[in-house]
């Protein structure tokens, strides 16, 4: 496809872009994504790589910001996030329980995400009472396989027709989904036991009364509303009234329409929740007046309620953790209980997302993470099985500051150190941390040095200490 006709597929005059800002289309972002895990390819590379176990909201603004990116109207920023995905998606393959292999860049496969998104998008129109007329189908779909030439998919894994896409969309449905083990934690885990986003961090009664409410809600609608021959075949429940629920659900949502235009924007509701009260935002001081009253709250609710909800990091933490407290928060960050490499690899994934690296600069980082999960499988894999279990290093007490550790700091230094000049200044430490840049230092000038984030960055990494600056980034959900 021409690159001219490719532009006009993008932008603020897209069909995509209309949807982005819909209430609507959180609800179909959380179908797609079961659509997708129900791929055994693609459920098992997230069972193995991915973070939405451990870190759901992180995940789901990275995916947000993606999206954003390749569907905005800046060409060159479109090129270069679809350089960056299709360095990410590389670097996934392996061999799933039954010893299949994956591979995330399987044109098949990145096929099949890209329809889970268009159909999901088209569902959610028509489940809400609002079906696309045929002419706003075939340009959304349109803009989606624009989406998937961007990634360069010259060959067309889409079916080049929109009624050829359903075809294909029914025959995958009925001869390629299973009901994969990532499937049955999104569905029956991750909504019971989701994780509190940033901005709800420290108030886990409030988070916890919520979630009980909401998450069976959204576990059932979503459930409701896959296609009934695949959920037939993969033994999902039927739900009395939940096909009721899921319509009235999807039918409130699209009410937002009727809100004046601006009132609801994605980007600012996700920049919310990653709010922190240091932040020099000047929505910080009323969100954190709001903390405390939600606090006062939760303090009564508890009283009166019988919810087993454990402290949070702000309600009389120490400074410091227990290894085993580190390993849960920092180390694990698939949430599959070990430390591999994978859970490395989102590190350095999560990294180069924030600092929108390019390379060499990204496959430095990943290589120093590489050298440090080299270091610590050598010291602390006793059994020899590949990977570090929990109770492995909590009996090493390790100190993990060595040699490939300090590297990946002095790499991660120089990554965020854009100018070059041997400092971090405030808004490369924002960029890196997204928050305010409230050190203090000797000079007048508000800079970080090399010396001053290498120790940091090893004190936290270690397992010494909590942060202001690392946990947001490396421990939050």
């Amino acid at each position: 496809m021409p690159a001219a006709q490719l532009g006009s597929l993008f932008g603020p005059d897209s069909q995509f872009h209309r949807f982005f800002n819909d209430p609507r289309w959180a609800l179909a972002m959380v179908r797609a994504t079961v659509l997708e895990a129900a791929h055994p390819q693609i459920g098992a590379a997230l069972i193995d790589n991915s973070t939405f176990v451990a870190h759901p909201w992180r995940r789901l603004r990275n995916t947000l910001v993606s999206l954003q990116r390749m569907f905005g109207a800046d060409d060159d920023a479109r090129q270069r996030e679809a350089a960056r995905l299709n360095r990410l998606h590389t670097r996934l393959s392996g061999t799933d329980a039954r010893n299949r292999p994956y591979d995330a860049m399987d044109p098949q496969v990145r096929a099949w995400v890209v329809a889970t998104l268009f159909e999901s998008a088209v569902t959610m129109c028509r489940l809400s009472g609002q079906p696309l007329e045929q002419s706003a189908m075939e340009k959304l779909y349109a803009e989606f396989q624009a989406f998937l030439a961007a990634l360069g998919d010259q060959a067309g894994h889409l079916p080049p027709t929109l009624r050829e896409f359903w075809q294909y969309y029914d025959h995958t449905v009925q001869t390629e989904l299973e009901n994969t083990e990532a499937l049955r934690i999104i569905l029956y885990k991750l909504f019971d036991h989701l994780p509190a986003p940033p901005l709800l961090d420290g108030l886990p009664t409030v988070w916890a009364a919520g979630r009980a409410l909401a998450g069976p809600v959204i576990g059932t609608i979503t459930v409701a509303s896959l296609p009934e021959p695949f959920r037939r075949r993969a033994g999902l429940p039927e739900v009395p009234g939940a096909q009721t629920l899921m319509q009235s659900v999807y039918m409130a949502a699209g009410l937002a329409r009727f809100l004046p235009e601006g009132w609801i924007r994605t980007e600012e509701l996700t920049d919310l929740l990653y709010l922190s009260a240091d932040s020099d935002d000047p929505r910080a001081a009323t969100i954190t007046a709001l903390r405390g009253r939600m606090k006062r709250a939760g303090a009564l609710f508890r009283l009166i309620t019988p919810f087993p909800v454990q402290p949070g990091p702000d309600e009389g933490a120490a400074p410091g953790r227990s290894a085993e407290e580190f390993f849960d928060a920092v180390l694990d960050q698939t949430g599959d209980g070990f430390l591999d490499w994978p859970d490395l690899a989102a590190m350095a994934r999560e990294l180069s997302s924030r600092l929108d690296l390019d390379e060499p600069e990204e496959t430095r980082l990943y290589n120093a993470y590489a050298e440090w999960w080299r270091e610590l499988q050598a010291a602390l894999d006793i059994d020899g099985d590949g990977r570090v279990s929990k109770e492995e290093y909590a009996a090493a007490v390790p100190s993990l500051a060595g040699p490939a550790l300090i590297r990946v700091a002095e790499v991660l230094f120089e990554v965020t150190d854009t100018d070059g000049n041997q400092f971090i200044d405030a808004d490369e430490y924002r960029a890196l941390f997204r928050t305010a840049f409230r050190r203090t230092v000797a000079d007048a000038d508000e800079r970080y040095s090399r010396s001053a984030f290498v120790q940091d960055f090893l004190s936290f990494m270690s397992g010494r200490r909590r942060s202001s600056a690392y946990d947001p980034l490396l421990a939050g959900a």
